[in-house]
């Protein structure tokens, strides 16, 4: 019964989020569409921050699991935008609040398994200096970050893959030259 409880908090606190912002939400409203009291709120959840915590982080998992492999700096940005893209309007209500840390947190997180995937597969097989490596994860993570960052913050608009594979193919052949210029002798 308890994680029915869970589940259905999470769902109608999705749902309301679709709708309206998150200012506009209170566990008041939660539990009225529920039709719990606070106590099994406040039982399952902290606060508002902690339920937007729980969610954002079960959708980031889902996001990374999907993506068990990683061989093109494309496929990165496909992993931090499939954490955007399905709950569009639930993703701008975050990311335009007080929470927006929260949400930014997971994105970097699910940027950094992205790019240290796609940076493992790139180089596989080759020495490449470890304090190289973790620099060239750091500078893909942030490229990658600051698209989807800069995209949120003019609202989702447009698609924002094809600007992002004509930057790829600008720097194609960059990583592959940082790595070659990386490799231990």
């Amino acid at each position: 019964m308890s994680n029915l409880t869970s589940r259905a908090i999470k769902e109608t606190f999705t749902k309301m989020l679709e709708d309206k912002p998150l200012s506009q939400i209170t566990v008041k409203d939660i539990v009225k569409e529920c039709g719990i009291n606070r106590n099994s709120f406040y039982y399952h959840f902290q606060d508002m921050p902690a339920l937007i915590e729980e969610i954002i982080k079960e959708d980031a998992d889902t996001a990374i699991a999907a993506f068990p492999h990683i061989e093109s700096i494309e496929e990165v940005l496909e992993v931090a935008l499939s954490f955007a893209y399905e709950k569009k309007k639930s993703v701008l209500h975050i990311f335009n609040s007080v929470n927006r840390d929260i949400f930014e947190s997971h994105l970097m997180d699910i940027c950094e398994y992205a790019v240290t995937n796609y940076i493992n597969s790139v180089i596989s097989g080759r020495k490449v200096k470890p304090e190289a490596k973790a620099l060239l994860i750091q500078l893909v993570k942030c490229l990658c970050f600051g698209e989807v960052i800069d995209w949120l913050s003019h609202g989702m608009k447009e698609d924002l893959r094809e600007p992002f594979h004509q930057l790829c193919e600008l720097n194609k052949g960059h990583i592959e030259e940082i790595i070659l210029n990386s490799l231990e002798e």
